[in-house]
Formats: C-alpha cells, sequence, structure tokens
C-alpha cells in the first residue's frame, strides 16, 4: 500500500500545460488540485470497488475552503518572484480559498510528513515546460513546511533543478524539455526564427538520460507545439504545424503533440535500465485570456471559479485531452506488459474552470509591462484539485487516488518559452479529407515502426 500511496501523491503537483496564446473567450476556463491527508474516520479501506466504479475524481466543482492554502507568499521562501502576486499587487484574497469537490468522492487533505515518509530514499523527477516547473515548486513549498530542502543544483538560465531532503534522503527534480521529442531551432539569416524541427523518432537527450535514474516519473507537456513547427522522420520532412509551405502538409498541433507523447511513452517502456515504478502524465489546460490574446490586450481578472455550464467542452482543448488520454492508455497496455505502470491525472474539466488563478498583470516583469500572463498560476492557489484526478492505475492505487488528494499544488513559473507568437492560433488539427485521414494513419504506422527498430 505505501508504494500505491506514493504514486498517488505525487500525481496531484501535476500541473498544467497550456496554449497560453490564444484568446479562449469569456467562457474559457482553468483549474486546480487538492493535497491529502486522510480525514479522521476515513481510510483507504472504505472504498471498494463499487465506490471507485462510481467516482470520477475529474467531475466535480470548486466550493468554498475555510481552511485556505497550506502556505504562504511569506512562508514559502522558493515561491519565484513572478508567481508571488501579492507581492505584486493582487489585492483580492479570495482566490486561493477553493476546493474541488468531487460529485462521489471524498478528497482528503495531504499531509507532507506523510509524503515524505513514503518517499524516503527515492527520487521524484518532473519532466516538461515551464509548466512543468509550477507544479515541482508548488510541492517544493508543501514538503519544506516539514523540512528544509537543500538546493543542489540550477543550471544557467534557472530551468533545470535538483533539491535534496536530507533528512528524508529524497530528492526532486524539475528536467526542463520543449517537445519531449528532440528539437533544433531554425536559423534565419544567422537569427533564431521562433520555428523549429522536431525529430519524431528522437528523445530529447535532456530528459531521457535522466530517467534510469527517476523512482517517480511526472511528464506535462503542450504549449510549445503552438508555434511553427516542422514534423522529420529519420529521413525527411513528414509534415507541419502552421507551416504554410508548399508541398508539405500541415497535420495541426494535435497531431504532432500525439506522436510526440507517443514516441516518449514508448522510450519509458522500452527502456531497459529504467527503474521508474510508475510514470504519470498530466492532460491539457486551457490559459484564460479573455477579450484578446496575450499581446493584443487579454486579460485574466476574474475573481472566482467558474461553473461546468460556463466552459467550453466541445472546443480544442477538450480534443487535445482525449487524444493525451488515448495514448496514456495505449503506454498504459503496452506497459502492463513489461511491468510498467502509468497513470494520468485529468486535470482538463477543472482547469477549465478557474480562470481566477492566474498572475494576470500581477506578476512583475519588467521587461513586459502591459501585457498579463494568464497561462501560469499564483502561489500560493487553490487549497484543492484533484490529486489523482481520474488517475488510471490498478484498483489498489486506485483507491490511494481517491484517498491520496492534492492540495495547494499550483504553482507557476513563466518566462519566454510561455509566450507562443502572436500569428499561432488554437486550432488543434486541419479539417483534412479522408485522403489526409490516410496519410495521417500512414505515417503514424511508420513512425511506430521506426520506434520498435
Amino acid at each position: 500500500m505505501s508504494f500505491v500511496l506514493v504514486t498517488v501523491i505525487f500525481v496531484p503537483f501535476i500541473f498544467f500545460s497550456i496554449n497560453p496564446l490564444n484568446p479562449i473567450s469569456k467562457h474559457a476556463l482553468d483549474q486546480r488540485l487538492p493535497l491529502f491527508k486522510p480525514p479522521p474516520r476515513i481510510s483507504f479501506r472504505g472504498y471498494d470497488d463499487g465506490v471507485l466504479k462510481k467516482c470520477d475524481l475529474s467531475k466535480g466543482h470548486w466550493v468554498p475552503d475555510l481552511h485556505g492554502s497550506r502556505y504562504t507568499n511569506s512562508s514559502c521562501t522558493t515561491i519565484p518572484d513572478s508567481k508571488n502576486c501579492f507581492r505584486h499587487g493582487r489585492s483580492d484574497r479570495d482566490f486561493p480559498n477553493w476546493r474541488w469537490k468531487p460529485e462521489k468522492c471524498v478528497l482528503p487533505r495531504f499531509d507532507p510528513n506523510t509524503f515524505l515518509e513514503f518517499v524516503k530514499g527515492k527520487k521524484l523527477g518532473f519532466i516538461g515546460d515551464s509548466v512543468a516547473r509550477n507544479h515541482m515548486e508548488s510541492l517544493l513549498c508543501l514538503l519544506s513546511k516539514v523540512e528544509t530542502p537543500v538546493d543542489k543544483y540550477k543550471d544557467s538560465e534557472d530551468r533545470n533543478r535538483i533539491w535534496y531532503f536530507p533528512n528524508h534522503d529524497f530528492t526532486l527534480t524539475i528536467t526542463w524539455t520543449k517537445f519531449l521529442v528532440h528539437d533544433e531551432e531554425r536559423m534565419i539569416n544567422g537569427s533564431l526564427s521562433g520555428t523549429f524541427n522536431l525529430y519524431l523518432h528522437k528523445i530529447d537527450e535532456a530528459w531521457s538520460k535522466e530517467l534510469p535514474t527517476l523512482d517517480y516519473v511526472i511528464i506535462s507537456d503542450a504549449h510549445w507545439f503552438f508555434r511553427p513547427v516542422y514534423l522529420h522522420d529519420s529521413t525527411r520532412v513528414v509534415g507541419c504545424v502552421y507551416c504554410n509551405a508548399p508541398n508539405v502538409t500541415d497535420y495541426g498541433v494535435g497531431f504532432a503533440v500525439k506522436l510526440a507523447l507517443r514516441s516518449a511513452l514508448k522510450h519509458i517502456n522500452n527502456c531497459k535500465n529504467c527503474k521508474a515504478r510508475v510514470t504519470l502524465i498530466r492532460t491539457f489546460s486551457p490559459a484564460h485570456f479573455e477579450d484578446g490574446g496575450w499581446n493584443t490586450g487579454g486579460r485574466c481578472n476574474r475573481t472566482s471559479p467558474l461553473s461546468e455550464s460556463d466552459i467550453n467542452m466541445s472546443g480544442p482543448e477538450w480534443e487535445l485531452r482525449s487524444l493525451q488520454m488515448k495514448e496514456i492508455e495505449k503506454a498504459r497496455m503496452e506497459g502492463g506488459k513489461l511491468g510498467k505502470r502509468f497513470g494520468v491525472l485529468d486535470v482538463t474539466r477543472a482547469m477549465m474552470m478557474r480562470p481566477d488563478g492566474h498572475p494576470g498583470e500581477f506578476w512583475g516583469n519588467k521587461w513586459m509591462k502591459g501585457y498579463n500572463d494568464c497561462v501560469h498560476w499564483c502561489m500560493p492557489v487553490s487549497a484543492s484539485v484533484a490529486k489523482a484526478l481520474a488517475c488510471r492505475l490498478s484498483v489498489a492505487e486506485a483507491l490511494a487516488c481517491v484517498a491520496a488528494v492534492i492540495r495547494d499544488f499550483l504553482g507557476n513559473i513563466v518566462g519566454e518559452d510561455s509566450l507562443i507568437p502572436a500569428t499561432v492560433g488554437l486550432s488543434l488539427g486541419k479539417e483534412t479529407a479522408s485522403t489526409e485521414t490516410s496519410k495521417e494513419e500512414d505515417l503514424e504506422r511508420k513512425l511506430d515502426g521506426m520506434a520498435r527498430n
């Protein structure tokens, strides 16, 4: 059961990547997740298969939480300045005081002491973009209430970090990657262009070389794909996203995200010297720019959550989430034969309901005055949200998912990597005719064959 609990606990901190630059209309949304400490009279044994079948943690609503956040902007010294919204003048104080209430589940509060006991002697790695970094930093704040971590490593760009908790021999890391697969930015007249070559048959070495050292892995990625990219197999360009190039098929963002995630999960399944007990993937979460995009006056000044009736469950954000869920299920089926375990943090619906949690204008970026950050999240933020929102694991692990909820997991970090070119839209894919669909299927089969070889 201890293993089970551990897998479940991290789940919560999985943040949410998003598509920053798209103006998502008035009812676009977002969310947060909770933490976990079993309330007095609730035990794991209290959940049986019947309860689990009725309990979808991804369905619910936000309710006031009198307990508020488990840490504050003054009690946690590692909060990034750009996420310290109170410090930069945000005056409304209610946004951290909400918790996620599933329709049929009880979500206990997070206990950092219990978490650290379960992960003694282990290494947990977050893999992804700036939003993944947010997750790690929120977890760091929660655990720092129990033990002050040692800052072991920071690279020159402050993108890759290692923190160590000596009393528990626990290591927490973030490994930064834009696309999960290998990429190269194209140069134009000696300058970086903002257009990338993605090599779908190669994994980004930045994280693949670290993978064998990790006991637990949390992956979240997506919003870099809303830039112009060219998709490569082992020999040539096979497609693109937002390229407008002659004789090159634009397959759309969803197709690129799907294939990159598939390559990453296949690599994990095929890794012979990896010891990871479980790999968790967080689903897509949209930005909340209203009345414009990030560079056209878009803002996010709401002060309370939305209800499910306010959100668009048939838009491109949900489509992208569905693509991710299918790839995760494929990996889980394949991994089961190899002794690998995969779980999913299905946070899309809940996060769509939280347009009030972003820094907005209160992010203190002196180089981008007048722009709002409606992509990342203020710290601290809501004291809740599905910790194991729809954790797709074994029955025993699912029990832990129900009991181990993550709260206050909303972290953030914003940087250049979070800003998408203004010319990029939110469309996930082309409205292709059957011939284009056939092209996609042929390309997928080819790339799958390369991954097996």
